[in-house]
């Protein structure tokens, strides 16, 4: 069966395997960009911001925008700015772009339109650890309607989940994690705590004594370069370890 009459499942299933066969990020990117074009856009961007650190996140971004546009973008600083991705970053609600979105914003929104990126829809995802991915497709001709955006609704969700899981996987791999090995007593030790318990009930129910605590929370704290045990604390939850 041709690929651009394909049912849903069709679509989701072919879309799938490509990507599992896919073995790097570029390759994975391809396909969601394949598929995307299936959809009638002919351009997408997949970012993630991975809070390893809750004031300096880390963001990670792929796209086949045009080399120009990439590079002002980048220049003009327009990722803190630009108001899809503040809305990704709160809303896993669907986007779809539109001139009161980015009111506030109209030199980004003149600009990115002279590039081509006209019609736009954007959906994030967002991870237990707080890590957030979002999916942006787009095109530069033909509006997009509410009857065109009911009949794709359900195909662009399964590309933009696609892209999330295999793209944000991708990344993770790529990017080496210097994230220090913390054992299992300074982890118990950690929740405790961040269950507010005082070094002393902390050693009852662990059945050490205080100065032990003090003694792991003090090891955690040097291991992971922060300033106290609440800092200390947010960090590992940052990274799903206290679940």
């Amino acid at each position: 069966m041709d690929e651009d009459s394909a049912s849903p499942f069709e679509f989701f299933l072919n879309m799938e395997r490509a990507l599992v066969r896919a073995d790097n990020l570029q390759a994975k990117f391809d396909v969601i960009a394949r598929y995307a074009r299936r959809l009638g856009f002919e351009r997408c961007a997949y970012g993630v911001r991975i809070f390893d650190s809750f004031t300096r996140p880390k963001t990670r971004m792929i796209n086949n925008y045009s080399t120009a546009w990439q590079q002002r973008y980048r220049e003009a600083g327009y990722l803190g700015i630009d108001p899809s991705v503040a809305h990704g970053l709160r809303s896993h609600a669907p986007l779809v772009w539109s001139t009161e979105l980015f009111r506030s914003t109209p030199q980004l929104w003149d600009e990115a339109r002279e590039s081509g990126l006209r019609y736009g829809w954007a959906k994030s995802f967002f991870d237990p650890d707080g890590s957030v991915g979002m999916l942006t497709v787009a095109r530069s001709h033909e509006k997009l309607t509410s009857s065109e955006l009911s009949i794709l609704s359900y195909q662009l969700h399964l590309l933009a989940d696609a892209a999330h899981r295999h793209l944000s996987a991708q990344v993770r791999r790529d990017e080496p994690d210097d994230f220090p090995l913390l054992s299992d007593r300074e982890l118990e030790v950690l929740r405790w705590t961040a269950d507010g318990k005082t070094s002393e009930e902390a050693g009852i129910l662990l059945e050490v004594s205080p100065n032990t605590i003090k003694f792991h929370m003090k090891k955690v704290i040097e291991k992971l370069s922060v300033a106290n045990k609440v800092a200390a604390i947010a960090r590992v939850v940052s990274r799903g370890l206290l679940v």
